[in-house]
């Protein structure tokens, strides 16, 4: 090189560092090497990136980057180090780091979540079913009163709705034409004994009461009318008899029942029927008795659902001799239903329920928590059974776990871009 070609290079090195382009100054360098006539290389176009170092192989016990993450959690790794448009440098995954969705935890952040976990253990499950339902009559201590005859009521004893009755009271007087005749053939036949015990056979199948035939024994009168007796004692529930008028045979003019045994009809969701069983114990608590708790028994679970509750009704047979239970009052219904043998359980808030998946997550040690799917069976007093995927002792967090999930949940998403992000270094 000449003395003035050296002018030349020292005055445009000078103007080119001037106007910010160092790059100039290594081109101008290699080109002093190279020697006169030299090419120089080409800048970068405006944009196109610039070449980074060389890597440099890890020191030995160094730790291996694998990629690097976004630090706002978005999808997006990187092979080499970068940062993002707001400036914040990229978070390195090393290769000795887990990334199938384990999380580590440090203890002040532990403590600072309020993370808590306790170990699955087996336990009795004890299902308690909770329901709602109504007092109803026992339908087997329910009569009507339909005489056998066509009559006119002469007199009305029962005469009012909610009346109590016992067997043998007086319900009504009647008068009846087929009745007198009966009387009447009963007296004409008392020479014939087989024809008179025709006549009282005829009076017994119309309804007549023993006493009403002894006393026509006895006088040998025919009555013109004859009191209609109760043949069960219970409340009146339904009167439709009214003094004057006039019934045919098999016409009801009382609903009568027994209350002295009452039904609780409870309305049991369908997700909780397989827990009720026939002759099991029930408490009945009644609104407008709320100091009072009432002992029954499951009857009968009803094999038809309704449409428009998703429930089925479960008869339960309460005892009311004192008559406080009346038929329509309201009262919610108590049933403990064991499970039998000590299941693996856990408690119900440890469960993540994706809808398609439940994921519990499990500590190892070390402040590290690992998802795990599991399996799980029905809910009773606070827990759900365990059916598979987790064994007794393992201890699974039942607070702060969706923190930890959705920590968990990131990583494993973030893992799915390694291979491309590792592809992409390579080339």
């Amino acid at each position: 090189m000449t003395r003035s070609h050296f002018l030349v290079a020292v005055a445009a090195v000078a103007i080119l560092t001037a106007a910010g382009l160092p790059f100039a100054i290594d081109a101008l360098a290699q080109s002093g090497h190279a020697g006169h006539g030299a090419a120089a290389p080409t800048p970068p176009a405006a944009g196109e990136p610039t070449a980074g170092p060389a890597p440099v192989a890890p020191a030995p016990g160094a730790r291996r980057v694998l990629y690097y993450r976004n630090p706002m959690g978005l999808p997006d790794t990187s092979p080499v180090p970068k940062k993002d448009a707001m400036g914040m440098a990229y978070v390195p995954v090393y290769a000795d780091e887990d990334t199938s969705g384990i999380v580590t935890v440090s203890a002040d952040k532990i403590q600072t979540l309020g993370v808590r976990t306790e170990p699955a253990a087996l336990r009795a499950m004890t299902r308690s079913v909770r329901a709602v339902g109504a007092v109803a009559v026992d339908e087997r201590n329910e009569y009507q009163v339909a005489p056998r005859f066509e009559a006119w009521i002469e007199r009305l004893v029962a005469d009012t709705t909610g009346a109590t009755v016992r067997r043998g009271d007086v319900l009504m007087e009647v008068y009846s034409p087929e009745l007198v005749l009966a009387q009447e053939e009963y007296l004409s036949a008392r020479g014939d004994a087989g024809l008179a015990e025709a006549a009282l056979a005829r009076l017994r199948n119309l309804g007549i009461a023993d006493e009403e035939i002894a006393r026509l024994k006895a006088t040998g009168k025919a009555m013109r009318t004859l009191p209609y007796r109760a043949e069960a004692d219970g409340i009146v529930l339904e009167k439709l008899a009214v003094r004057g008028m006039r019934f045919m045979p098999g016409e009801t003019l009382y609903r009568i029942a027994d209350l002295s045994e009452v039904w609780m009809l409870a309305e049991v969701f369908e997700q909780d029927l397989p827990a009720v069983r026939v002759g099991e114990t029930a408490e009945v608590a009644i609104n407008s008795m709320p100091d009072r708790r009432f002992t029954g028994t499951v009857d009968f679970v009803y094999p038809t659902l309704a449409a428009e509750s998703r429930t089925a009704k479960v008869r339960i047979e309460l005892a009311n001799p004192d008559g406080l239970l009346r038929p329509n009052l309201y009262g919610t219904v108590h049933l403990a239903a064991a499970s039998g043998l000590p299941a693996l359980a856990v408690p119900d808030s440890a469960v993540l329920d994706s809808g398609t998946r439940k994921v519990v997550l499990v500590e190892s040690g070390d402040g590290r928590f690992a998802p795990r799917e599991v399996q799980t069976g029905p809910r009773a007093d606070g827990y759900i059974r365990i059916d598979g995927g987790l064994d007794a002792g393992e201890k699974v967090v039942t607070r702060a776990n969706f923190l930890i999930d959705s920590e968990s949940n990131l990583r494993s998403a973030l893992a799915a871009f390694a291979p491309a992000a590792a592809d992409a270094g390579e080339k």
